[in-house]
């Protein structure tokens, strides 16, 4: 397969007509996916999702087949396991899952259920932000409607509203929150401890007994998570087989994905592609080009990634040449910054975002992510020491230190990839200040081409209350 594919918009999961009720969405051929699966059983179900090359859409891009394959064999007699939706999207610049939520809620649904046939578990649970508002009531709604259809095969699914924290998209902390906790990372994985188990994790009380014998036995209850665009990955694969899947892509990053281009661009925009697209031609073509006529200096995955240069645009997007050329795809959110912006300014944005969300578990990360964060909004203010940028190599070297989520690495390779690729915009901080007002673009909503920030971000604490004036980490 070539490296790169031509711009395809064709719409598979994204619909270009809302499908929100049960109706619509048969007639369009839904739920042939599920009953597909029903008909050929687990094993194949699972054989034809490896043989597709579905990988996971929430940012790490692990292959579904073998996450599904390692938890059917984690999940014991004495388990009560779970299929859980991740919908708890909060990476700045994305907008993808709610997007897909908006318009085909019912396509999500069908994925985890052909899950929970694979797993034969009885309960899902789709977790997502309160703020959310019109998410949870389509979902609500799509799921009564499948209650009442009978198409749910008795399977409880329910609805889990959580607080507006980052942490919360973490698998683990996602967890935490459908047990009524703060989105805290845990030490072991979903598929090692799972929801409502009986047996404690490191500190953690055990949780009511909801094992399927009610027995004394310890159990992990193993839950499989999931992001919302993997969910209709699954189901599309199930419906048209893994070779219509794989006619999309490349070898190693097969299929569509939903892509949501933000920052420095005339146009705005989420849409669906087919991986493999150069990222130059998707923001020139989807997202109208740079704004004011002007040139793009580097993008952003989200804050997940290292910074790509704008001389990159060339690169196909998929896993593997993002990486390759110093980037990441991530949730497929790309922030553009064209040629006015310093590079620092963005930085401080990001690692201010970054250690507020921190949840504290771990000190390195914390204090690390504190220091990181002060020196670059001192930068950014010219109020910065002569030693400021050793202070910040010393900082980076150990911000990752006992980490149980991946918050810090963000960190670390962001200001890492900062100093390496942009040292004019270091130097030039050195000597005058910049845009301490940056926006960082944490979507609340984006529709036609208007986008939406959160207007809260600068008033949140590193504790997660909230000020009444903006918070800065000196004083200014």
């Amino acid at each position: 397969m070539s490296d790169a594919r031509a711009l395809d918009r064709t719409a598979h999961a994204l619909v270009a007509e809302p499908l929100r009720s049960l109706s619509d969405y048969l007639d369009a051929g839904g739920m042939a996916g599920l009953g597909a699966a029903r008909l050929v059983g687990p094993s194949a179900v699972i054989d034809e999702i490896d043989h597709a090359g579905v990988r996971g859409r929430g940012g790490a891009g692990f292959p579904t087949g073998r996450k599904w394959r390692s938890l059917r064999a984690a999940i014991g007699p004495d388990d009560a396991g779970f299929v859980v939706v991740n919908a708890a999207e909060g990476e700045p610049g994305t907008f993808k899952d709610r997007a897909l939520l908006r318009r085909n809620p019912f396509l999500v649904l069908e994925g985890a259920l052909i899950a929970a046939a694979v797993l034969d578990v009885g309960r899902i649970v789709v977790a997502t932000k309160g703020r959310y508002e019109q998410e949870v009531g389509l979902l609500r709604q799509a799921i009564a409607e499948l209650a009442e259809a009978g198409l749910s095969d008795g399977i409880s699914v329910e609805v889990v509203e959580g607080p507006d924290h980052y942490l919360f998209g973490e698998e683990t902390a996602l967890l935490e929150v459908i047990e009524g906790e703060d989105p805290l990372p845990r030490n072991l994985a979903p598929y090692d401890y799972g929801l409502f188990t009986t047996s404690p994790q490191l500190g953690w009380s055990a949780g009511e007994d909801q094992s399927p014998t009610g027995s004394s036995v310890e159990s992990a209850n193993p839950a499989l998570v999931n992001n919302v665009e993997t969910y209709a990955h699954v189901a599309l694969v199930l419906r048209h087989g893994a070779e219509w899947y794989r006619s999309m892509g490349t070898e190693q990053s097969p299929g569509p994905t939903i892509v949501t281009i933000t920052g420095d661009v005339a146009t705005p925009v989420v849409a669906e592609i087919a991986l493999g697209a150069r990222l130059g031609e998707v923001v020139e073509e989807l997202a109208g080009g740079v704004l004011d006529g002007g040139s793009v200096k580097a993008v952003l995955s989200g804050v997940s990634n290292p910074v790509l240069l704008g001389d990159r645009l060339h690169t196909p997007i998929t896993y593997e040449h993002l990486a390759d050329a110093g980037g990441g795809l991530g949730s497929a959110g790309f922030i553009v910054f064209d040629d006015r912006r310093n590079m620092v300014d963005v930085a401080y944005q990001v690692l201010r975002f970054l250690h507020v969300e921190s949840c504290g578990q771990c000190n390195p990360c914390k204090t690390g992510t504190a220091s990181i964060a002060t020196v670059l909004e001192d930068l950014v203010w010219g109020t910065a020491s002569s030693s400021a940028i050793a202070e910040l190599q010393r900082s980076v070297q150990t911000v990752t230190d006992a980490s149980r989520c991946y918050l810090p690495r963000q960190a670390q390779l962001l200001v890492t990839s900062l100093l390496q690729r942009f040292p004019d915009d270091v130097e030039e901080r050195l000597r005058a200040p910049g845009d301490p007002h940056l926006v960082l673009p944490k979507l609340v909503d984006l529709v036609d081409g208007t986008v939406v920030t959160d207007p809260s971000l600068a008033y949140k604490r590193p504790d997660w209350s909230y000020a009444e004036t903006p918070v800065w980490l000196s004083p200014r």
